[in-house]
């Protein structure tokens, strides 16, 4: 697999699910002095976005295919920009140190307003950073899989997203088990460019032909006669 691209993209899921985990530690704290009656329409869905998001980071972390990934978190994304939205709706531009001393009714009494609005302050960050981190990611994925069809992978939006290779780097590379190289039908022997100082034994009559290859490797063959 692709080392540069695959560790950025672990480190890219650790951060959002960090962030997630955060939303959803954050959304659990209030469902449980809110629900079943105050709130309860953006209780329950400040629930159900983190925990979806986490639940398809796990699955999509280790079997996905660019196709899939781009569709997931292009969902997610949806998900995370309706939360964001209906959040900063919610608290509006308001200073929560203004707050200070006043409270606001729970389920079961009332707490400080100056928290509630710190905690919602919170949700609201954490939703639009990790909107915008899965849109930058999916921006990369869309480019990194449209530059490795343009290297000849024709099955790149199929094939596990590992073997994108990151900017600068060829994709697949190493992995020749599964990208192999295309094998080119000649009724000619060829000689593989293997590097250094290549020592080719021209053919009577013969010219030799030099034509780009697979991953930059150029093919050497022979051909009779002159070349036109």
């Amino acid at each position: 697999m692709t080392v540069v691209f695959t560790n950025i993209r672990i480190a890219a899921y650790v951060f959002v699910f960090a962030l997630c985990a955060t939303v959803l530690g954050v959304a659990s704290n209030l469902a449980k002095l809110f629900l079943p009656h105050v709130q309860h329409d953006y209780t329950i869905f400040s629930l159900v976005v983190p925990s979806v998001a986490i639940f398809a980071l796990l699955l999509i972390l280790q079997f996905a295919q660019p196709v899939v990934e781009v569709l997931v978190h292009a969902v997610l994304g949806i998900l995370w920009l309706t939360m964001a939205a209906w959040t900063s709706d919610i608290v509006g531009p308001m200073q929560c140190y203004i707050l200070a001393g006043i409270s606001t009714p729970t389920n079961n009494g009332s707490m400080s307003a100056r928290s509630y609005c710190y905690q919602m302050k919170v949700m609201e960050a954490f939703s639009w950073a990790i909107f915008i981190s899965l849109l930058g990611f999916t921006v990369i994925v869309i480019c990194l899989t449209s530059r490795a069809i343009a290297f000849g992978r024709r099955y790149a939006w199929t094939e596990h997203i590992s073997q994108l290779g990151w900017f600068g780097e060829l994709p697949g590379y190493p992995t020749e088990a599964i990208y192999p190289r295309p094998y080119y039908s000649s009724p000619y022997p060829y000689y593989p460019y293997q590097g250094g100082s290549p020592y080719v034994q021209q053919m009577p009559g013969h010219s030799v032909v030099i034509q780009p290859g697979a991953n930059g490797v150029p093919m050497v063959s022979q051909m009779p006669g002159p070349v036109p």
